[in-house]
């Protein structure tokens, strides 16, 4: 993959996050739309530094076609990258919203528990069409 492809992926993956997690934490919480919209950009912009870096990183590990990775492997790469990711935002969750580090948690690990799910749905479904797309393109170079 790319550079560019790398980055929309990312932006793709971003957006769709933060859209759908700002309703569900405005759902479950008392917290107004435009503190949540501000604190889920700032974890976005986290998220897809880190999502940049930790995939660059994942597939120096794992080589080869995307689409032909494993559930195990899928689901490996899902747990590891969240469970970087916690570890930062929980601490600027709490900050930015003004609340306390275990209120943060137990929100955090909501947002993760939903982004962990769209992230393995995301990237199968990214991989999949990417490589309908590629295929398409050039037959004989898929």
């Amino acid at each position: 993959m790319s550079r560019l492809e790398r980055l929309f992926h990312a932006i793709t993956f971003e957006v769709l996050a933060v859209s759908l997690s700002i309703i569900g934490l405005a759902t479950f919480t008392d917290h107004n739309v435009s503190h949540l919209s501000g604190t889920m950009i700032v974890i976005a912009t986290i998220a897809m530094i880190w999502n940049i870096i930790f995939n660059w990183v994942f597939d120096k590990f794992v080589p080869g076609k995307k689409e032909k990775r494993s559930l195990m492997t899928r689901v490996n790469h899902v747990i590891l990258f969240e469970a970087g990711l916690l570890f930062v935002t929980v601490p600027v969750m709490a900050y930015i919203l003004n609340v306390s580090l275990w209120e943060a948690l137990i929100m955090d690990v909501g947002v993760t528990i939903f982004i962990t799910i769209y992230a393995f749905v995301f990237n199968y479904a990214y991989d999949h069409i990417r490589a309908w797309i590629i295929e398409r393109r050039a037959p004989s170079l898929a």
